[in-house]
């Protein structure tokens, strides 16, 4: 039991401060042995194929410090099974996205670490994080389609050709806002939809929400699907909505 506790102890220490040396905010949090369910989910959701994968074969997660970044990316950190001091670290894959948005992505498989969390930290930034992050936008670029990707400080909505608006919030905070003016979530995608159905009542909630988002320190922008990258800029609110939505003058296909 004192070995298992000082383990314990030893990891969650780690992940603290591993969280801190990273580049943006990260927090960590602690999977004990107990929360089995806990840790079958994450099992499930460690993006690996190689050195994690291997381990996890011989030696089912037992506990797991988790870091967690606002945008959601999370990356896990793990027990070694050799003979050598340090951990292991793997990214995490994202909840709800379709199976089809990873086909064609190579798995940002996990890495070693030192005993050391100050030079893990930069080893993490400088390898594994650079591919968690370019496999991350590939992922939910497959996910949106057409639609364009937001950040957490702006949110873009873009028209579809069925007349409907739809975007992606990069985290929760526009969540509420949405949904109060008539956005409905796709659980398995994350992706919120405006019907057109009612151009009206569509223009209004478009009109509404900008003031409300920029409330939040949150700009928004109203994009055509035609292209396939973000936009470099946003306005802070929603640009004017046109008389007949389903028809932008300057929308194209």
């Amino acid at each position: 039991m004192p070995d298992h506790f000082d383990t314990s102890e030893r990891l969650t220490s780690y992940a603290d401060v591993l969280a801190g040396e990273l580049p943006d905010a990260w927090t960590s949090s602690h999977l004990p042995p107990e929360a089995k369910d806990d840790l079958a989910e994450l099992a499930d959701r460690i993006w690996d194929l190689d050195l994690i994968a291997a381990s996890l074969t011989e030696h089912p997660l037992q506990q797991a410090a988790v870091l967690s970044r606002p945008d959601g990316a999370q990356l896990v950190v793990l027990e070694r099974h050799d003979e050598r001091d340090g951990f292991l670290i793997a990214a995490v894959a994202p909840r709800a996205l379709p199976d089809e948005a990873y086909h064609g992505v190579s798995e940002p498989n996990g890495i070693t670490l030192v005993d050391d969390p100050f030079l893990s930290a930069e080893q993490i930034a400088g390898d594994l994080l650079a591919r968690y992050d370019s496999a991350l936008a590939q992922v939910r670029h497959n996910a949106l389609g057409g639609i364009q990707p937001s950040q957490p400080d702006r949110v873009v909505l873009t028209w579809q050709q069925d007349g409907s608006v739809a975007t992606a919030p990069a985290d929760d905070r526009a969540d509420a806002v949405l949904t109060s003016h008539g956005f409905v979530q796709d659980p398995q995608s994350g992706i919120y939809r405006l019907s057109g159905d009612d151009t009206q009542a569509q223009a209004r909630a478009l009109r509404e929400i900008g003031p409300r988002l920029d409330a939040l320190g949150i700009g928004t922008a109203l994009q055509h699907p035609a292209g396939r990258t973000a936009p470099t800029a946003a306005p802070a609110s929603v640009p004017p909505v046109p008389a007949d939505p389903r028809t932008p003058a300057t929308r194209s296909r």
